[in-house]
């Protein structure tokens, strides 16, 4: 490991633990030239996910516009954005267990509304909402309808 401070290509570790809920481990190196010490963060290679839109292009997976449209649909709510850190922590995860690598829109949207309907029932239908493109009322008490439905179960 390159240090930061002189280049020097050779340092130690001096300790390693566990990071991130085990996701990843930290260890603190010192460099062998100048002894200044610096962290670094261990964490297992994965494959990509590429995701398949409506129209056929392909994209990177991006988490954060994963969290920011769930954010949207949190407005003035009262959900933690840790909450929604761990929706988007699942549903990556969830991603990276399917076999195949290519993941459609789709199905990180269905991913996504089971997350938001554990944890707000408001937040769910704004997000479906959109995602699913309401044109009428009648769409919205539809899904409203079936909400209530579950929740009679």
């Amino acid at each position: 490991m390159k240090c930061p401070f002189c280049n020097f290509q050779e340092s130690k570790v001096v300790d390693s633990r566990p990071a991130n809920e085990g996701i990843s481990i930290r260890r603190r190196r010192e460099c062998l030239s100048c002894h200044k010490r610096f962290t670094t963060y261990e964490t297992m290679d994965t494959l990509p996910i590429v995701v398949v839109k409506k129209n056929g292009n392909r994209q990177s997976f991006d988490r954060h516009k994963l969290v920011n449209s769930m954010l949207r649909a949190c407005e003035k709510r009262s959900i933690s954005l840790s909450a929604l850190e761990s929706a988007a922590d699942a549903i990556e995860q969830e991603l990276h267990n399917e076999l195949g690598g290519e993941i459609s829109s789709e199905r990180i949207g269905e991913l996504a509304m089971g997350k938001l309907k554990n944890l707000d029932e408001v937040a769910y239908v704004r997000f479906a909402s959109v995602y699913r493109k309401f044109k009428d009322i009648n769409s919205f008490l539809d899904e409203l309808n079936k909400l209530l439905h579950e929740r009679e179960k």
